[in-house]
Parts: structure tokens; sequence; C-alpha cells
């Protein structure tokens, strides 16, 4: 899979689009156009065809406008996909009254992180080693470290539990996106491809040589019916990471 890298195009031009400091109107007779309106379509189109499909020339055709008319408003697809990212970031939600305290909190954010991929599968082809510097990714950092912030834990600390489950959630999602997609790519579902094979895994799968394996194999097979299911991995690793972050913060309060 391809992995596009964020902040490759102009950082002047970049900080200008995501923060919005300067904007062309439309100009009269033209079709009326905006960043918005371009973000927006060039979304659609990575949402339904992939971030190998996005182009400036494919936008253009969403919109039905010329292609150059969108240089008006940004400069190439680096810049634009920049935008997108910092536009889709803002959509998570982010109440500030979450009962149940700071693992209620982390709970409804990684929750709400894994829901953002499903809505769209093309930000896992994104490296996350440079953030977009946007005022959506930059509220959206701050929101999750106040959901932690005062319960004991250092600043490096508080990064790096965000890190932990925001890093759990993006694995997680990747797994769930492949199984999504699975069906579509194969033309069979997991049911189909388990009763394909199971004559041949029957033969191949000797509990004397593999004891455990054939033990663990067949036991969680038949409780999730697959061979992988995201839901049970999201739920399960989930409640296990905030419990290593509460032997944390109880340790700190220990001392």
């Amino acid at each position: 899979m391809t992995v596009e890298y964020p902040g490759k195009g102009d950082p002047a031009r970049s900080l200008a689009l995501l923060w919005r400091t300067s904007e062309r109107a439309s100009r009269k007779g033209k079709p009326e156009l905006s960043v918005e309106r371009i973000v927006r379509a060039a979304i659609d189109v990575a949402d339904a065809e992939g971030l190998a499909a996005l182009s400036m020339r494919r936008v253009a055709e969403k919109l039905g406008v010329g292609t150059m008319s969108l240089y008006t408003y940004v400069p190439g697809k680096p810049e634009l996909l920049d935008v997108m990212l910092d536009t889709v970031y803002g959509e998570t939600a982010r109440p500030e009254d979450v009962p149940g305290g700071w693992r209620a909190r982390l709970e409804l954010i990684a929750r709400e992180n894994f829901a953002l991929y499903l809505r769209h599968p093309w930000l896992l082809q994104v490296a996350a080693s440079r953030p977009v510097l946007g005022p959506n990714v930059t509220a959206k950092y701050d929101y999750e470290l106040r959901a932690i912030d005062g319960i004991g834990l250092t600043d490096l600390e508080m990064d790096s539990v965000i890190t932990l489950v925001t890093g759990f959630v993006h694995g997680t999602a990747r797994g769930a996106v492949e199984a999504a997609q699975a069906e579509s790519q194969t033309g069979m579902t997991d049911v189909q491809w388990w009763a394909a094979h199971a004559p041949f895994l029957s033969r191949i799968s000797d509990p004397a040589m593999f004891p455990t394996a054939s033990r663990v194999g067949q036991a969680a097979g038949e409780a999730l019916q697959a061979a992988y299911s995201p839901e049970h991995a999201f739920e399960f690793g989930l409640q296990r990471v905030l419990d290593g972050v509460e032997v944390l913060v109880n340790s700190r309060s220990a001392g």
C-alpha cells in the first residue's frame, strides 16, 4: 500500500490554507468555488475511490470545473491533502462533560478515532509521523491531552498515553478496514471462506503436532465465527490498554 506523507507542499502556502489567512473570492462569471468546496470534493473522491485516485484533475471533474481553476484556491495536491486531513480530524466529538473520569474520556477518544478511520479509510494511507499543523488537528490534540490532565502524569507521560491509545486505534482500524474490504475483494464472506477451507484445514492441522494452536484456534474460530474479528480486537484491546494506563495512574497516586 502506498503511503502518502503530509507536509510535502510549500509550508507557508499550506499553513495559509490551513488557517485560512488568505482566500480568493470567486471571479465573476465563473462557477462559485472555495477552498471548502474543493476540499469537500477531494474528501468525497478519497472516500469513494481511495487516495490513489486523488488528483487535482479528478477533483475538478467532481466539481464540474476546469482543472486550472482549482489552482486559484489550492496550490497543488500536497497542500490539498494537508487541508483534507485537518478537515476530517475536525469531525471527532469533543464533549467537555464525560461521566466516568479520565478512563471514560480516553475510551471516548479511542472510539471517536476508530469511527473516523472507518468513515475515511484513506487516512490509514497517510503517515502519522509528521502531523499537519492545522487548527482542527491542534484542537483535537489539545482536547485529548485535557482528557488526562491533572491525574498525576507528567507532560511527557500525557503525550505518550495519547500516542499509545491512538496508535492502538490506528492498528485495529487497519484490521477492520481490511476485513471489511476482504469480501468485496475476494467475493467471499468470512463464513464462506472458512467453509471452503475447512476440509483442507482438517487435513493439515494435526492436534498432535500443534496442540496449543489447534485448541486455541478452534476455540477462537467458534467464538468469533472468523479467523479475526476487528470488533473483538478493538473492544478487548482497548480495555487492556486502559488497564495499563490505570496501573500507571495508580502508581502515581500511591507514591
